[in-house]
């Protein structure tokens, strides 16, 4: 059952289970720095077919910022940014041959090298729990720990009461966008594994363009969400007309 939710243990560094859902974000990581590299180093005045193209999306991205957040995009883009492409490249990733189909079998349990990341509750919940500690801290620092506070506690009872509300819901948040990612991955990645065990080839095509619009998609709502959350919190509370006594 934990093999379901969470990565398998390949080997152990000393106390450290080294998974294979850990080596899959290794390897994530190395994309994305590599790729930023790659990118940095061929940038042009007259921008190529590859650059337009990334250049397009990005500008698209931020302009969705943009409509959002309003004056804080500067502050929010780079985490919203940051997220898509994390996610994105996890979800494709994973969709590669060679994964949940390549490995060892241990004590009776096949166990393989490489598993996707985002199929891992602890890294989506991860995600999650980063998502939730910067929104708060940008919060904070562009609206001042007062008016922060205010947002939770107040000495009207109702307010209070609303108040208490909203901190709860700060938890369901976390809940919410770390069980969405993993449970939409981890569906897919079995329904993946279990046809193409059955058919080798023609027949899981169609399953994998589909889990391609839905890494997609779950990347957008991920980052998304996470750039609304932080620009709801980054607005002032007595805006619009509210106001606390």
């Amino acid at each position: 059952m934990a093999a379901e939710f969470a990565g398998q243990t390949l080997t152990t560094i000393g106390s450290f289970p080294l998974t294979n859902t850990f080596l899959t974000t290794l390897l994530t990581d190395g994309i994305i720095i590599a790729g930023i590299v790659a990118l940095h180093k061929h940038v042009k005045k007259i921008p190529g077919f590859f650059q337009n193209m990334i250049e397009f999306v990005v500008d698209g991205l931020y302009g969705l910022t943009e409509t959002v957040a309003g004056n804080n995009t500067k502050k929010i883009f780079p985490w919203f940014m940051g997220f898509f492409v994390f996610i994105l490249v996890a979800n494709w990733l994973s969709l590669f041959p060679g994964f949940e189909t390549i490995g060892f079998t241990k004590n009776g349990t096949f166990i393989p090298f490489l598993k996707g990341a985002t199929s891992d509750i602890n890294l989506t919940l991860g995600l999650a729990l980063v998502s939730a500690i910067a929104t708060h801290v940008l919060a904070i620092r562009t609206i001042g720990i007062g008016e922060y506070l205010s947002r939770y506690f107040s000495l009207n009872p109702i307010f209070l009461f609303v108040g208490l509300l909203e901190l709860v819901s700060e938890v369901t948040k976390i809940i919410s966008l770390s069980f969405r990612l993993f449970g939409n991955i981890m569906a897919g990645e079995v329904v993946l594994t279990t046809v193409s065990k059955m058919f080798a080839f023609i027949l899981p095509l169609p399953f994998i363009s589909l889990e391609i619009i839905v890494g997609l998609v779950q990347a957008l709502v991920f980052s998304i969400l996470t750039m609304t959350f932080m620009s709801i919190l980054m607005t002032p509370h007595h805006e619009g007309g509210e106001h606390h006594s």
